[in-house]
């Protein structure tokens, strides 16, 4: 039987595993870029104890293969009696990892900002948290668009070696299917496929989002 025959008879296992990759990519960009951002203000803060902890982080989780550190939180953690299923190990290890990255890009971003913005922040009566939400935020998010949808298909990109793990998303069902079936290429493939769709989906939304944006500046 022809390869691609078998994959769309199974089809609904690629369907479940795409499902779980999609659950997983979406709470890993929600969750790596609120902590990068939340990250960012430590990393640009005058305090020198606070920018050095922040790059103690920022630094490690660039460094770090994801895959190592992936397999650092499930099979290292219990170690310390933290014990984390599959799923969520995988999902931590995306958020915290990415969270480095999106921090990074932020900081840059907010480092090209005008000064005279933030000034007329203060002028109006903006300080603290508040200036950062209102002011230094928004333009910030804008200015680093392209740079974010390149880190959310990275994330997409490192999901699948959430399979070593034995997580169930894209990368692992189809693998199953393969070593079941016989059908490297079909199945694998098959992966590619959504993958893309997935990865061009993506960077079609930041495209839109970003020239929405553009138009009502």
């Amino acid at each position: 039987m022809n390869g691609f025959s078998i994959v769309w008879q199974h089809r609904d296992m690629i369907l479940i595993g795409f499902q779980n990759t999609l659950i997983i990519v979406a709470i890993g960009a929600a969750g790596s870029l609120l902590i990068g951002t939340l990250l960012t203000i430590p990393l640009m803060s005058g305090r020198r104890g606070f920018v050095m902890m922040a790059t103690a982080y920022v630094d490690a989780m660039r460094c770090v293969p994801f895959l190592l550190f992936a397999y650092l939180l499930y099979f290292g953690l219990p170690s310390f009696g933290i014990q984390l299923d599959n799923w969520w190990a995988g999902v931590a290890a995306l958020v915290l990892y990415h969270a480095g990255y999106m921090a990074e890009l932020l900081r840059a971003a907010w480092s090209n900002l005008s000064k005279e913005l933030i000034e007329a922040g203060h002028a109006f009566g903006f300080s603290g948290w508040g200036l950062f939400r209102r002011i230094i935020l928004p333009p910030v998010m804008f200015s680093a668009l392209p740079l974010i949808g390149n880190q959310l298909i990275q994330i997409v990109k490192d999901s699948a070696f959430l399979t070593v793990i034995a997580v169930a998303e894209l990368t692992h069902e189809a693998t199953s299917l393969q070593t079941t079936y016989f059908v490297p290429f079909a199945s694998f493939v098959a992966a590619v496929i959504l993958y893309w769709i997935t990865c061009v989906t993506i960077e079609s939304t930041v495209g839109y989002v970003n020239r929405f944006a553009e138009e009502r500046r």
